[in-house]
């Protein structure tokens, strides 16, 4: 079976690329990683040729841009994310199965989005340029044969860009023996990167009954427990700083359809995830962006990705 990685070198990319790498009973996978420098997506012509050549069996999509802080003032998102998206979809017919990743923010993050079920996107659009891109693309992927979305709230973990990802940066300023900075306190509904790589190797091998999945562990955590998390397995306590009084809006999912689908799956707690984060940061800490870290310039950006334009 050959597969396809898009943004094989980004954070979930590059996780599932170890994961299937590692896996030692998985003996019949042949992956195909290019870089952006070997594959340029943009390009019609290059995607169709890079596709039919290697006989790609399943196409996994993890390739974008935008959604996050360092990315605000990014220009075209829209029209770059669709025409990458849709120079892979064109080829739904000469695969066996694509899979697709979507976001929380095709709720529209200008309101608070509370226990989400898959449908209730359809009842607008997003205000922002991410979610207006992925709320597309949803509604493409409905009416598709061989295409799943797999929802993504917050995934977290190491490789992640610890600038600006609130738990790896909370993480690392721990370690720096640094307080901890929140503009304003909001319940996520984070699920732990080692747990959406083996959901995604299970849509790999089982066909899906569903066109789009939340994946997510369907438990709220707010970001000031998550630094108490943080605290808790460190010898040094951080002063934990909350700039802004009362809650952000809320931006949580229901994971039925996703459970109904795995059947027995077991979710990595928090506090487990964060230990394994915390070697790894602490491992790696020399190599780091420490003045970024001390800076914390994306701090002040944090509330333009609950508004539109």
């Amino acid at each position: 079976m050959n597969i396809f990685i898009t943004g094989s070198n980004g954070f979930v990319g590059s996780h599932l690329k170890e994961y299937l790498i590692s896996d030692t009973n998985i003996t019949n996978i042949k992956l195909f990683t290019p870089s952006s420098k070997e594959l340029d997506l943009g390009d019609e012509k290059a995607v169709d040729h890079y596709i039919l050549q290697n006989k790609i069996d399943i196409i996994v999509h993890t390739a974008n841009r935008g959604g996050g802080r360092d990315t605000l003032d990014m220009k075209s998102i829209t029209e770059y994310n669709l025409r990458i998206f849709f120079n892979i979809v064109k080829h739904e017919k000469n695969v066996k199965k694509i899979i697709s990743f979507g976001s929380g923010a095709e709720y529209g993050k200008h309101k608070p989005i509370i226990e989400a079920k898959e449908d209730d996107y359809r009842s607008l659009f997003p205000l922002d340029e991410y979610g207006f891109y992925k709320s597309i693309t949803s509604r493409f992927i409905e009416k598709s044969q061989k295409i799943v979305q797999l929802r993504i709230f917050g995934a977290y973990g190491e490789y992640e860009n610890y600038r600006y990802k609130f738990i790896s940066n909370a993480i690392v300023k721990n370690l720096l023996h640094l307080p901890i900075t929140i503009n304003k306190n909001v319940y996520f509904d984070y699920i732990y990167i080692d747990n959406l790589v083996k959901i995604i190797d299970f849509f790999i091998h089982n066909d899906p009954k569903e066109k789009i999945y939340n994946v997510t562990t369907g438990t709220k955590v707010d970001l000031v427990t998550l630094s108490h998390y943080i605290n808790n397995v460190s010898d040094f306590k951080s002063e934990i700083t909350v700039l802004n009084e009362g809650l952000n809006n809320e931006y949580t999912s229901n994971n039925e359809r996703l459970l109904k689908e795995l059947g027995n799956f077991k979710f990595t707690s928090h506090q487990d995830a964060i230990v394994k984060m915390r070697c790894y940061f602490q491992n790696n800490l020399e190599q780091l962006d420490i003045q970024t870290i001390k800076e914390d310039p994306y701090i002040k950006k944090i509330d333009s990705i609950w508004k539109g334009k």
